[in-house]
This record gives structure tokens, C-alpha cells and sequence, in this order.
């Protein structure tokens, strides 16, 4: 796999993640020696990522083509699109990281909070340009579930390439209406390719507005005679807005719960995005001074994470918030694919402790997506017009539905791709076609190291979460060169040694037969290995007859 692209007169693009998932967003357009990045996010993993904190693309290519890097270009501030920042910038020399507005703001305190040196963080606005020798960089503003959503424009010599970032089509917005002129110009004056945004391409219509999503919280506000809790992203700063409108409106005191919730409603307030009377704010200690009706929690786990605010309240491990009679918690949000069962189990033990659960449904407008269903993509196809068409940021099937629409909309089914992470496409002269594939693949971001767990590591985890461990403490003396005693067995979540006398008398005769044929004084050396490797091969063969289970098991040999 070459990670030196070599480009003649022709421009390419492609993703180091977001292609075949939702999270770690990252695409490279690059005209010869020329490239820009455009996001760099995080995933968050699923179940089976034991002990992982987050997953982040390999950055080899950019390492390697560090001198070709022009400027980093952020979309927006979701953590799938800014969340990889940190790890990038102290892997690889980033000469000017662009945001714009409340992305600004996240990035900065995120920059401030996890790198040690001075990082070249600049503003655009919407009417910017920015230049350089062959490449050439505008912005249109897009609505999301975030503030400051933008779509970018690369002019490349070989045509346009335009990604939309995330966006819907919201026309009753909270905040800043989309730029559906510059849209419209853009695709006027010609787009060679169009990266679009697949997340809701399943999904027909509009999606719900914004203004239906406030109106509802409020009317539920008036009606819920107990303490709200209420969960949603961290960084959808227009629902926080709405819940706080919601709070002042009726006559409730907001305590906050969550490190990644407090510290984006600080940058909110500091940016002059979230609105606040005096006092509205309270301590979280005191909230025990107010009457039930008289609270709204806000906190973080509308996704069923291990360690939020929300899971641990639902668990009873919260160390300052438990559910009392009368509570109603609701999640403002939708889960992420893959994030169901992790959502579910919360809601379940939410409502098995005593709370009244309000999810999203026909019936309660409690969350609107900030992607566009398929009437939103097909009018963003419609506005800009590509010749050629990649949908992006999401998995397979999102991307194959998108594919259909551009197709429906008036692109020629072969001037479409499917591409999938680290596949290169290419233009020149008016075609495009795949040229070759960069290298890229998922790495694990374990307490803050980079990388240093594998996959081997998270199978070995998997395994020791399933089946337990088994170890065996062999002692064999060195100038008899026979076994000492008998071998000790130590379980851990595989059996209870105490209830399994005869098992483990088996295993113990099992070790000691083993180990036998290397025994033998005539031997200059004790084969270690050898010892090792044959005592897991036979007690792995008898557990899996008498158990149908496969431990991992660790030899111990001393050598006295």
C-alpha cells in the first residue's frame, strides 16, 4: 500500500475515517502537492472495545506527507468532528487549524485541556476565502444540531470539490438561517464532486424542525409536576438553550451534571450562544434546598455511556443524584448506530427504579436530528448539481441509499462512488476514477495513549471478559528436574475453586503429565516453552470437554 500519492495534474479525495461509519471524520482533498483535512473526529466505541476510550484514524499518511499539509478546515463541533484534534496536532505538524464560531471556542478550551504547545487556531467567517498557491477555500452556512455549521468549497485546477459537512434543511432554525443563495451559487458556477452527508439517506421527508422540538419541551415542562432530568449531547448547544427557555418559563432552577456538559455550556455562555438570566444556575449541592417541581437536571449519558451522569444515575452509583418517586427523565436525543442496546439498558433500569421515561416517538417531539432525510439530500443534490457524486459520513447502507438518490435526482449512475476508508479517488480532464488506497486503519485511544493497545489486546480483553482466567503455578527443581509439589490452579471469572474440587484435581494431574516429557536430567537446558505451551494445549482441550468453555490460561513455571 503506497502512502506517497502520487498526483500529475490531477486532484483526489478520500476519507481516513467516516466512510462505513458514523464517527472519526476525516477526508483529504489534495491537488499534487497541495492538501487540506477536512475534520478530525473521534468514535466512540462500542461494547465490545473493552477499556477503550475512544478510536481515532491512523494519521501515517499525513506523517508522511507532512509537507504537503496546508491547513486543517473544521465543518463544525461535534466531537465526530473535532474530538481527534489533541491527538492529531501532537502526531502531526498542522500549520493553521480553521473554525469558525462556537467551533472556535470548543477547540480552543479542548486544545487548552489536553496539549502542552501553542497550536495556530484561526476564525473564518462565512464571506471568507482562503488562498493558496493551487488550492483555493470558501464556506456556506448549512443548519445543524450545532451552531456554526458550515459547507466547504475546495477550487481545486482540476474543478470543485464540494463537502457539505453535516446539515438539514431547517426552515423555522433556532439559530442562523442556512445560505441557500451561496448554495445555489455554488452549484451554478459548477461542482466537479459533491461529498454529502448520508447519516438520514434511510430516512424520507424533512426531518423535524428545530422550533417543534422547543415547543414540545416546553409544553412538558408545564405539565411534569416532579424533577426533570433530561439528557442530551453535550455539545447540541440550541437543545441546552431550549431546556434553559423551558426552566426560566416555568419557574425551575437548572443544576448541571457531566464534565464534557459543563465545560461546552461555560464556551456556550463565554460565546454569547447560550442566553441565561442571573441565578438560573445552581450549585449542584443545593439543589436539596428546592421543591421537586422547582428542578431541572441536565446531564449527560443520552447515549447509555458506562461512565455518564445519566448511566450512573439510572445504576444508583451516582454519588449525589438517586431517583425519587415522581421523577421523569428525558432523552433528548437519538441513539447513535450502535449505541441501542447500551440506550435501552439504560431506559430500562431507569424505569425500573421508579422514573417515568420520555424518549423521542410519534407521540413526543423530544429530539430533532440535525441530518437531513432524503427529501433534504435530494434538494442539496439539486442545488449544487455535481457531475460526480460520493456520499459520505456513514455506514454502508447510508452511503449505497444516498448513492440512489443522487442517481434519482439526474447523476449518472457511473459518475457515483461508494468509497470506503483510505480508497482514493481521483479527477483529471473532466473524469474521475479510483486511484490506489492510502493506508488508514482504527486506533485505540486507551487513557489517553495512542495506539498502544491492538487488536490482540482487545481480544485478549474479550476473552478475559467472557470466559475468565485460569492460572497454573508449576514448581520444578533444577537439579532433580522433577515437579516440587503439586501445581497450584488459580481461578479468575472462569469457576469457583471451592465447588470444584474434582476439576481442579484434574487439572492438576493434567499439568504434571504435561510437563513430564521435559523432565528428563539428561536435558542440558529446561525447555520453558515447550512446558508452557503444552500445558495450555491440554488443559485448553479438557476445560472445552467439560466446561464448552476457553479460558485464557497462563502458566507459571518456578524454577527452584
Amino acid at each position: 500500500m503506497n502512502n506517497l500519492l502520487k498526483l500529475n495534474n490531477e486532484a483526489a479525495v478520500f476519507a481516513l475515517g467516516g466512510l462505513g461509519e458514523v464517527g472519526k471524520n476525516m477526508y483529504v482533498i489534495q491537488y499534487e502537492d497541495e492538501l487540506i483535512i477536512v475534520d478530525s473526529g473521534i468514535l466512540f466505541p462500542d461494547e465490545y472495545l473493552l477499556g477503550i476510550d475512544y478510536v481515532i484514524p491512523e494519521y501515517s499518511y499525513l506523517i508522511e506527507n507532512q509537507d504537503k499539509i496546508k491547513a486543517l478546515i473544521v465543518s463544525h463541533g461535534h466531537e465526530d468532528h473535532i474530538g481527534g484534534i489533541p491527538f492529531l496536532v501532537q502526531q502531526v505538524n498542522i500549520p493553521v487549524i480553521y473554525a469558525s464560531g462556537l467551533s472556535y471556542g470548543l477547540i480552543q478550551a479542548k486544545l487548552e485541556e489536553k496539549v502542552s504547545f501553542p497550536v495556530n487556531l484561526k476564525k473564518f467567517s462565512d464571506d471568507d476565502v482562503i488562498k493558496f498557491n493551487k488550492l483555493e477555500i470558501d464556506f456556506f452556512r448549512t443548519n445543524h444540531s450545532i451552531p456554526d455549521t458550515f459547507g466547504i468549497r475546495v477550487k481545486t485546477p482540476a474543478g470543485s470539490i464540494v463537502h457539505t459537512g453535516d446539515f438539514k434543511f431547517d426552515f423555522s432554525p433556532t439559530g442562523k438561517d442556512t445560505n441557500y443563495h451561496k448554495m445555489a451559487k455554488i452549484g451554478d458556477e459548477g461542482v466537479l464532486c459533491l461529498l454529502s452527508d448520508s447519516t438520514n439517506a434511510e430516512l424520507e421527508d424533512f426531518t423535524t424542525s428545530e422550533k417543534v422540538v422547543s415547543e414540545t419541551i416546553r409544553e412538558m415542562f408545564e405539565d411534569i409536576e416532579g424533577r426533570v432530568i433530561i439528557a442530551t449531547f453535550a455539545s447540541n448547544i440550541h437543545r441546552i438553550q431550549q431546556i434553559i427557555e423551558a426552566s426560566v418559563s416555568t419557574g425551575r432552577k437548572i443544576a448541571v451534571f457531566g464534565r464534557s456538559m459543563l465545560r461546552n455550556i461555560e464556551v456556550g455562555m463565554e460565546l454569547g450562544y447560550i442566553n441565561v438570566p442571573k441565578n438560573t444556575f445552581i450549585d449542584t449541592r443545593n439543589r436539596n434546598a428546592l421543591k421537586n417541581k422547582e428542578l431541572t437536571i441536565i446531564s449527560t449519558g443520552s447515549q447509555g455511556e458506562p461512565f455518564a451522569a445519566l448511566t450512573r444515575i439510572a445504576n444508583k452509583s451516582h454519588r449525589q443524584i438517586s431517583l425519587i418517586p415522581g421523577d421523569t427523565v428525558i432523552l433528548s436525543s437519538s441513539p447513535i448506530p450502535g449505541n441501542q442496546e447500551s440506550v435501552n439498558k439504560t431506559i430500562n433500569l431507569l424505569q425500573k427504579n421508579g422514573a417515568n421515561v420520555i424518549v423521542q416517538s410519534p407521540f413526543a417531539d423530544v429530539h430533532a436530528s440535525g441530518h437531513g432525510g432524503q427529501s433534504e439530500l435530494k434538494l442539496m443534490l439539486k442545488l449544487m448539481k455535481p457531475k460526480f457524486f460520493a456520499p459520505i459520513h456513514g455506514e454502508h447502507r447510508m452511503l449505497k441509499a444516498h448513492q440512489q438518490l443522487a442517481i434519482d435526482t439526474g447523476v449518472e449512475p457511473n459518475n457515483t462512488f461508494i468509497l470506503e476508508n483510505g480508497l482514493v479517488l481521483a479527477f483529471s480532464n473532466g473524469k474521475a476514477y479510483i486511484k490506489g488506497k492510502v493506508k488508514t486503519s482504527d486506533v485505540y485511544v486507551d487513557s489517553e495513549s495512542i495506539g498502544e493497545v491492538g487488536s490482540m489486546v482487545i481480544k485478549d480483553r474479550r476473552e478475559l471478559s467472557e470466559d475468565g482466567l485460569l492460572s497454573v503455578v508449576l514448581t520444578i527443581s533444577q537439579q532433580k528436574y522433577e515437579v516440587i509439589c503439586m501445581p497450584n490452579i488459580v481461578s479468575k471469572g472462569f469457576i469457583f475453586v471451592r465447588d470444584n474440587f474434582q476439576m481442579i484435581k484434574d487439572m492438576q494431574k493434567i499439568v504434571i503429565e504435561s510437563s513430564k516429557k521435559y523432565l528428563n536430567p539428561e536435558f542440558k537446558k529446561l525447555n520453558m516453552n515447550g512446558i508452557k505451551n503444552d500445558i495450555t494445549k491440554s488443559l485448553k482441550a479438557y476445560i472445552k470437554e467439560e466446561t464448552n468453555r476457553e479460558p485464557m490460561i497462563m502458566p507459571i513455571i518456578m524454577v527452584l
